[in-house]
């Protein structure tokens, strides 16, 4: 099956974590980092668990699942130790089209989580279609290895370089060339930066640069 790729905006979301264990607490964080509105159910809890409902970071009731938990949610994970427990939450959410992942039980799952590398908003997300996650994980460390460590300081100055030029210069080739000549160079906040004094030259003068460029990154 053929896998359709696809980075979800979850901020304000409601998603539901059925399982409050050492299973599902990467997720709970995970969800989390994507701003999602998490609610947590579990008969029982880890403590790093409590803490984040302390916080109002999660809405958590301990309890048994119940089918109609799953009704209004954007997403839901199932992430208890017990299989036949994660298979009635999915089966639940499927009869409602939501969308399900029950962990470690591929055929239970309408998405899976990658093995993700970051740097800031910079994601290399790795999939092998459920085949084999320690291969996913074993590339993960690969890339991690080979990316620059400031590569998400870098990344936020060209995005915000990028917005000032879309802005600047009208769509076309030269914007084009131009924004591609950027990413491949150092880029930084500062007024001085050879990059920003290039996006903001005349644009006459943009198509005869990219071709004298040396500076890569």
């Amino acid at each position: 099956m053929s896998l359709f790729p696809a980075f979800l905006k979850l901020k304000k979301r409601r998603c539901l974590v059925v399982g409050a264990g050492e299973i599902a607490w990467s997720k709970i964080t995970s969800l989390l980092d994507a701003e999602a509105a998490v609610h947590v159910i579990a008969t029982e809890a880890r403590d790093e668990v409590h803490v984040l409902a302390a916080q109002g970071r999660i809405h958590l009731e301990l309890r048994a699942y119940r089918p109609d938990d799953v009704a209004g949610n954007f997403l839901v994970i199932a992430a208890t130790d017990e299989m036949a427990v994660n298979a009635s939450v999915y089966r639940d959410a499927e009869e409602r089209n939501i969308l399900c992942n029950a962990v470690d039980d591929p055929p239970n799952c309408d998405f899976y989580f990658g093995s993700i590398v970051r740097r800031g908003d910079l994601q290399v997300v790795i999939s092998t279609n459920g085949e084999s996650p320690a291969l996913a994980q074993r590339l993960r460390r690969e890339i991690d290895a080979l990316l620059p460590l400031d590569l998400g300081p870098w990344l936020k100055d060209l995005g915000q370089l990028r917005r000032e030029v879309l802005q600047l210069y009208p769509a076309g080739d030269d914007r084009k060339r131009l924004l591609h000549t950027l990413a491949h160079r150092e880029v930084c906040g500062s007024e001085h930066c050879p990059s920003r004094k290039l996006a903001f030259a005349a644009r006459p003068a943009i198509e005869d640069q990219p071709a004298a460029l040396n500076g890569q990154r």
